[in-house]
């Protein structure tokens, strides 16, 4: 039986949402009534923002690592970060690291593609959404990617710091956030949106809008009880 590791505690009210997820979907698959065996390293928030923020990619990288070491040594077979935000070094991070690691944004972009959507709009943090972290993965998958304005990034960010990063929805950011998209949706034609930011899904549901919802963390889930069941 594979043991998997979660870097968590980014935030901390998805990393609940990986944990559940992980077990209802191995005991799902599965039918024998095993429980799959999980470790979870959760990491200083505040720490890894600071580094992303200062662009100390050295820094973040050599946090991350020892998160994975750490899961490793706990017994740890594979490794993910249960967040979209770090991954702006994930290769980086998988060449040094002592496991395999399963990468959301490679996740999301396969089941994207599956979907049949083709036109995307990209929601997160405004350091997922200037860095290129899905429109260049998705534009090599031949899809189309496209992210909000500098206006619409702040405000994004804005709703997703700090109240939706500690599990809290407040409506009317939700209002304002479905307000973007909408907006996005119309001017792009887009027939998908990617929330590209584990917590989103907290704040926007299937049916909140007239197009497919990807829910990048439920698909990060998925691809991990995968690995682990192989």
């Amino acid at each position: 039986m594979k043991k998997a590791g979660i870097i968590g505690g980014i935030g901390p009210a998805s990393t609940l949402d990986y944990y559940s997820g992980i077990i209802e979907g191995y005991r799902a698959a599965r039918q024998d009534g095993q429980y799959p065996g999980l470790v979870i390293d959760s990491i200083n928030m505040t720490e890894m923002l600071g580094y992303v923020a200062g662009e100390n990619w050295d820094g973040l990288i050599a946090m991350l690592l020892a998160a994975v070491k750490n899961v490793k040594n706990a017994g740890a077979d594979v490794a993910a970060i249960a967040s979209n935000t770090p991954h702006i070094v994930f290769d980086q991070l998988q060449e040094q690291s002592p496991v395999p690691l399963i990468s959301i944004v490679e996740a999301t972009c396969q089941y994207v593609r599956e979907t049949g959507c083709t036109r995307v709009i990209v929601m997160g943090t405004k350091f997922t959404m200037t860095n290129g972290l899905y429109t260049e993965k998705f534009r090599q998958y031949g899809l189309q990617a496209f992210v909000p304005d500098e206006q619409e990034k702040e405000a994004i960010h804005n709703i997703i710091f700090p109240k939706l990063e500690d599990g809290i929805v407040v409506p009317e950011d939700k209002k304002k956030l479905l307000g973007i998209a909408e907006k996005l949706i119309t001017k792009h034609h887009a027939n998908g949106l990617v929330l590209g930011c584990t917590e989103l899904p907290l704040m926007v549901h299937a049916g909140d809008l007239p197009i497919e919802i990807l829910n990048t963390a439920q698909i990060h889930v998925r691809s991990i009880v995968k690995y682990m069941l192989a």
